[in-house]
Order: C-alpha cells, then structure tokens, then sequence
C-alpha cells in the first residue's frame, strides 16, 4: 500500500490511496482469490451493463399507459440484451478451475 502510495499512480490518484485507507481491510481479502479469479471479478460487470440498459430504454419512453406495457418493453428489452450475450466472459475457464480447486 505504501509503495502504491508513493508511486506516480498514488501521487497522480490519491483520492484512490484514501478510499483504498478507508476500506482497506474490505480490499485485501480480494487479494487472496488467484489471479484467475481476481481477474474475472474485476473484469465482469454483466448484471450492471444489464441495469444501464434497462434504465436506458425505461427512460426514454417516459411512462407506459399499463403495467402491462412496462413488462412487455422489458421482457423484449431482455430478449435482446441477452442474445448478444451469447458467449462467456473472457478466461472464465480458468477462474471456473480455480474455483473447483478452492
């Protein structure tokens, strides 16, 4: 941490150094997964990708004469969202590995 700290990234960032301070003992048991873990853990934000889409799409319509249009908008929204989603995250394989192993 200190390294880090001191370094051009801590000097350039250092509101990253002080929240890093304040929740370090919540960051380094992340640090304890194998780098194959750690790697898609950090890499995938899927569901949140998911929610900034929706949200995309809820707000441009303004609002829905029924609940029932709502669920419709959403459920076609979905359909879409998920089938470009078609493939896995990048070396998850690995990670999968690591898990059975851990």
């Amino acid at each position: 941490m200190l390294a880090f700290e001191a370094g051009p990234w801590g000097i350039k960032f250092p509101t990253v150094v002080a929240a890093w301070r304040r929740a370090w003992d919540r960051v380094i048991p992340f640090f304890a997964f194998p780098p194959e873990i750690r790697k898609i853990v950090y890499t995938t934000n899927a569901l949140e990708s998911v929610n900034a889409q929706l949200r995309k799409i809820i707000k441009t319509r303004g609002h829905f004469p029924s609940d029932d249009a709502a669920s419709k908008l959403l459920w076609l929204a979905l359909r879409n969202i998920t089938a470009d989603r078609s493939r896995a995250a990048h070396d998850w394989k690995a990670a999968m590995n690591q898990f059975a192993i851990l």
